[in-house]
C-alpha cells in the first residue's frame, strides 16, 4: 500500500470508481527511466542476492493504466498463483504460472475485484482472496471457480479495506485492514475473523496504513508491518488468539521505499517486501538486516517487490515485481526453507 493516490482505476467495477492508495504502483517513471538503486536501511551482515527473471505475466492494462501482482501463492503442484490488483473486468485477476517455464494462464476472473492478496485457508483447503476495494474477503474452489463472498460488511462500525492475510493453524484469519491510508490518518487495524467468518474482532486499531502481515514460525504471535511509518511490529497473542503485548520491532529505513507484505520462513526470517523500489529487506528474527533482494541492474520501468512465496520445504523463492514496464516474477534462493507463512497472503 501507499499514501499517495494513484489514478482512479474505472472499470475494476462496474461504474465504480476505486483509488487503490499504495498497493498500487508509483506513476511516473517511464519504461526506460533509470532504475531506483537507493538503499533501504543496511547492517552490518547484509548481503546483496539478485533475483533472475522468471517471466513478464501483464503489461498496464488500459482501462486502469497500471498493473500489479500480489499475493503469490503454491499450489499442491508446484504451481504458482498470482493477483492482478488492477486488472479490470474480463481480465486476468488472477494468473496460473508454470515456474519451469515462466508461462502464465488466467485462473480466474470476474467483474467486481481488486484482489490484494491470496492464501489457501488450512480448515476447508480454499482459496481466500481479499478484496480492498469492496471490503470483502471471498473464497475460491482449490481449482478455481466457485466464487463466495466469505465476509463483508463493517467492523465495529468500520468498514474495512483488508490487505494482506495469514491463518492460524485452526483456520481463523488475521487480516491487515488499511484504513485510513488515502487520508494519511492513522486508521489501520489488525482484525481476527473466525473461521466461519460469523465474529470479527479487532485485536489492533490506530496504526498507519496496515499493510503486511504474518504468523512467526511458531505461531506465538504476529508481524505486521505499516506502510506510512516504515516499521514493522510484533503482537504477541496467547492460545485463544487473544492479544497479549504489542511492540514496535523494526524500523525500514527505506529513504523513497515503503514497507509492503511480509512473509516468514522456516527460520523465522522476515522478508518485507518494498513499495517504491524493485527490492525486498530480509530480517531475522531480532530485527538483524540479513539481506537485500534485487532485481538486476538495467531491469528498468520497476517500481515495488510486494510480496514473496517460498516453495514449502524448499528455498526457491518467487518475488512479485510490477511497476510502468508490467508485471513480473522473479526467482531467488531464500535464506532458508518455505513455510505457511512464506506461501501466501
Amino acid at each position: 500500500m501507499r499514501r499517495t493516490t494513484l489514478r482512479s482505476l474505472a472499470g475494476i467495477a462496474a461504474l465504480t470508481t476505486l483509488a487503490l492508495t499504495g498497493c498500487g504502483t508509483q506513476q511516473g517513471l517511464a519504461d526506460d527511466s533509470p532504475a531506483d538503486d537507493s538503499p533501504a536501511a543496511a547492517g552490518p551482515a547484509e548481503r546483496t542476492i539478485t533475483a533472475k527473471r522468471l517471466a513478464r505475466l501483464t503489461q498496464p492494462h488500459e482501462q486502469t493504466g497500471m498493473t500489479l501482482l500480489e499475493g503469490p501463492l503454491l499450489d499442491a503442484k508446484g504451481r504458482l498463483l498470482v493477483v492482478d490488483v488492477t486488472a479490470p473486468a474480463g481480465e486476468p485477476k488472477m494468473i496460473r504460472v508454470d515456474v519451469r517455464t515462466g508461462k502464465g494462464t488466467p485462473f480466474h476472473t470476474d467483474e467486481r475485484g481488486a484482489y490484494t492478496s491470496a492464501q489457501y485457508s488450512p480448515h476447508d483447503g480454499r482459496i481466500y482472496l481479499t478484496d480492498y476495494a469492496h471490503g470483502e474477503i471471498v473464497s475460491l474452489a482449490p481449482g478455481g471457480g466457485d466464487r463466495q463472498v466469505f465476509f463483508t460488511g463493517k467492523v465495529d462500525g468500520a468498514a474495512m479495506h483488508p490487505d494482506d492475510l495469514a491463518f492460524d493453524r485452526s483456520g481463523n484469519l488475521y487480516v491487515s485492514d488499511s484504513r485510513g491510508l488515502s487520508e494519511g490518518t492513522a486508521e489501520g487495524r489488525v482484525v481476527r475473523i473466525s473461521r466461519d467468518g460469523k465474529k470479527a474482532t479487532v485485536l489492533a486499531d490506530k496504526l498507519a496504513a496496515t499493510n503486511g502481515i504474518s504468523f512467526d514460525a511458531e505461531y506465538r504471535g504476529l508481524w505486521f508491518s505499516e506502510l506510512t511509518e516504515n516499521r514493522i511490529s510484533y503482537l504477541r497473542l496467547d492460545d485463544q488468539g487473544e492479544v497479549t503485548s504489542r511492540h514496535t520491532a523494526i524500523r525500514v529505513d527505506g529513504g523513497l521505499a515503503q514497507t509492503d507484505s511480509i512473509a516468514v520462513d522456516a527460520d523465522g526470517n522476515l522478508y518485507q517486501g518494498l513499495h517504491g523500489r524493485a527490492a525486498m529487506a530480509v530480517y531475522d528474527r531480532h530485527g538483524a538486516r540479513l539481506a537485500t533482494v534485487e532485481v538486476p541492474a538495467g531491469h528498468r520501468g520497476l517500481e515495488s517487490a510486494t510480496n514473496v512465496a517460498i516453495t514449502p520445504g524448499g528455498t526457491r523463492a518467487y518475488l512479485t515485481v510490477s511497476g510502468p514496464a508490467g508485471g513480473y516474477v522473479y526467482t531467488f534462493d531464500a535464506l532458508a526453507e518455505g513455510i505457511r507463512q512464506s506461501n501466501g497472503g
